[in-house]
């Protein structure tokens, strides 16, 4: 809409994330509503064991207020897709990557449709979606084939040290051991934990991205 500015955007949406990492904005969703993740995180050893996102600042009442109206606006909000894609390429004026959920993840093939329709929205920048939903991934390439060039699916492995998802061609580890690792490593922990100039999470050439548990 010709009528919209970064604060009507910000409010049709609820808000972007900006993880002190990143070189990226980002869209956080409630991590009490992972599907695959509700599951995992029950499971000793997992990679959602001990969930990050179920802990500390993000179960302050006002951050999960927020994280739920979030969920609320992307399933509900027909201007949602225009919103998201208005701030991206408003933001990518300053950075031209986007990450999507370092809290919660895809809920469903809607969900899906809806972040794919805003990296083609939004072609000159970088998107990553990391996510556990492999069956809902495996459903859309089966139906809509091959993803954005923009957009880059990052299905993480199921437990921790265990091997990547076979299916999909981009995906992500969590090793103890960098040894353990079978491609590139993050390196965040060796850098104050930022990314630093590190882009290997939206580059479609690295086939695996392992994270050192921590």
């Amino acid at each position: 809409m010709s009528s919209w500015n970064v604060k009507t955007a910000l409010a049709e949406v609820g808000g972007l994330g900006k993880p002190s990492k990143m070189p990226s904005f980002s869209y956080n969703l409630p991590a009490l509503e992972c599907k695959v993740g509700s599951k995992l995180r029950l499971v000793e050893g997992s990679v959602c064991w001990k969930c990050y996102a179920l802990k500390g600042r993000y179960m302050f009442p006002n951050v999960q207020n927020a994280l739920y109206k979030r969920l609320d606006l992307m399933r509900n909000n027909p201007n949602w897709v225009r919103a998201m894609a208005w701030l991206i390429n408003w933001y990518g004026k300053k950075t031209s990557y986007f990450r999507w959920h370092d809290s919660g993840d895809v809920q469903d093939m809607e969900h899906l449709k809806k972040i794919v329709k805003v990296a083609k929205l939004t072609p000159s920048v970088k998107h990553w979606l990391p996510t556990r939903e492999a069956k809902i991934v495996k459903e859309y390439t089966k139906e809509y084939g091959d993803f954005p060039s923009n957009l880059i699916v990052r299905i993480s492995a199921t437990m921790i040290d265990g091997k990547p998802h076979s299916f999909h061609k981009h995906t992500s580890t969590v090793v103890v051991k960098s040894e353990s690792a079978i491609a590139w490593v993050c390196p965040s922990n060796k850098q104050d934990n930022e990314c630093k100039d590190c882009r290997a999470c939206w580059d479609k050439d690295v086939k695996d991205v392992a994270y050192i548990q921590h």
